[in-house]
């Protein structure tokens, strides 16, 4: 928080001639990402994991530069319910604390997700079974926080790649293609006010995959189910933003939801050099900049903090160094670039 220079007057001041009002410092020339994107009415946020919190840097780099906040796992349904029935909100709560305690917004995820599922949950072969399952599951979680979160993702990732077909997994055989609308009426159930989103990957751009999700909220929307917006996960390679990017943004605000970039990061073969940090920075720069194009994009989160904690060279070995803060918490080229893509400037050009 900036801090006013306040001018320390003695008890004879008032004998003293007048004198010139003492100027306030200029704000720092990039200020943070979170207040970078308040100036235009959106919401920069990072997914956060709770095993981290007690490191100094992690906590400040969050606390000075974030307005939003996602608990990376522990909201995942093998954190909260891993025996049925037994909820555990212990870790995400510390989350939810802190995100208040600095007038952070909080993003839930997420509510229905194949992966990182207990096995109880898919073992059950009985639809009823399963319906009641995942409402009950729903119910507790989203009502735990209800009146806290700001947004869910309610059902994340239930389309598959290049076909745009649903994904095989246990809600799919089991309950069929209604689950999803199910899972967003039980979610209005149970929270009210908080907005609700459908979230995937590979749905940045327009294909196959992007219209599959595109049809669904359409034919939501004409019928009253409840969702509010769709996430685009953005796990991005480098050099390899869709050209097309604004206008999928675009054409799913027309149907009258937010859009927001949930996931966001841009990953490259390790070591970076300067050209890949280079061509990172002007990937950022088109996201940020379609997002800020378009006036329902509303949010804009990267999936963590810093390369230090990244999930990335876990997955694609030899890949990494994907998001704004490097492994010592430097802010990267690309840092730069998205503060000049909110205030509508290109980096290296006067403001």
């Amino acid at each position: 928080m900036r801090r006013a220079l306040t001018a320390v007057l003695g008890a004879g001041a008032l004998l003293l001639a007048p004198q010139a009002a003492v100027a306030s410092p200029a704000p720092p020339a990039h200020g943070s990402l979170g207040k970078a994107a308040a100036a235009t009415g959106r919401v920069f946020g990072a997914a956060i994991t709770q095993v981290h919190m007690d490191e100094r840097a992690y906590v400040s780099t969050l606390d000075r530069e974030f307005n939003q906040l996602t608990p990376e796992n522990e909201l995942k349904w093998e954190t909260t319910e891993p025996t049925r029935g037994s909820f555990d909100y212990a870790p995400a709560d510390q989350l939810v604390r802190h995100a208040q305690s600095r007038g952070m917004k909080i993003r839930g995820h997420t509510l229905v997700w194949h992966s990182q599922l207990p096995t109880w949950v898919s073992d059950i072969s009985s639809r009823r079974e399963l319906l009641g399952v995942m409402r009950n599951h729903i119910w507790n979680v989203a009502g735990h926080y209800s009146g806290k979160l700001h947004y869910w993702d309610v059902v994340n990732e239930a389309f598959e790649d290049g076909t745009g077909a649903r994904r095989d997994t246990v809600f799919q055989r089991v309950i069929g293609d209604g689950y999803i609308e199910k899972a967003f009426r039980a979610a209005r159930a149970a929270d009210r006010k908080a907005k609700l989103c459908y979230n995937d990957y590979n749905i940045d751009g327009r294909n196959a995959k992007s219209d599959a999700v595109y049809a669904m909220v359409r034919d939501f929307k004409r019928r009253g189910v409840p969702i509010d917006c769709v996430g685009l996960q953005a796990h991005l390679t480098l050099g390899n933003v869709p050209s097309d990017i604004r206008e999928n943004m675009q054409r799913f605000a027309k149907l009258g939801v937010d859009v927001h970039v949930t996931e966001l990061d841009i990953r490259m073969q390790t070591p970076p050099d300067s050209a890949k940090l280079a061509t990172q920075a002007d990937d950022y720069r088109k996201v940020v900049s379609a997002c800020v194009a378009v006036p329902r994009c509303k949010v804009l989160t990267v999936w963590g903090v810093t390369d230090k904690y990244s999930w990335i060279p876990d997955v694609f070995p030899g890949e990494g160094a994907a998001l704004l803060f490097d492994e010592n918490y430097a802010k990267k080229p690309a840092y730069r670039a998205v503060i000049a893509a909110l205030r509508g400037k290109h980096p290296g050009r006067p403001s």
